[in-house]
């Protein structure tokens, strides 16, 4: 067993520990991948991803659909296109919003998988 500097712990397992802190990531990434799941703390926003998942659609459709307000969905797409979920196109005066890519559909559809197991 070795104490650790400034922990209250000693560690029991040295080898899992030094196997474990082999395959972690760099901190940087698990910053990224918390604000990635932040955008799915939102039921609007994961609404509307999975709306998207099933249809292309304008901001209007999409407030119609969800008994929100232009605006407000507005609001959440550009969060979503930040986060590089959502991606648009403009056809016309329309824009029109759809997931970044199938990542985005994996995400959604795991998520209903584990809720619903």
């Amino acid at each position: 067993m070795t104490k650790q500097a400034n922990l209250d712990c000693d560690v029991i397992h040295e080898a899992l520990v030094a196997d474990t802190r082999q395959k972690m990531k760099p901190e940087t990434d698990y910053v990224n991948l918390a604000m990635l799941f932040k955008m799915f703390d939102d039921r609007t926003r994961v609404m509307i991803l999975h709306a998207l998942q099933q249809n292309e659609m304008c901001v209007c459709d999409l407030a119609v659909l969800l008994g929100k307000t232009k605006s407000a969905i507005s609001h959440q797409l550009k969060a979503l296109r930040l986060a590089n979920l959502v991606k648009s196109r403009r056809e016309g005066q329309v824009i029109y919003y759809s997931l970044a890519d199938d990542h985005v559909k994996s995400i959604i559809d795991l998520g209903f998988s584990h809720l619903y197991e």
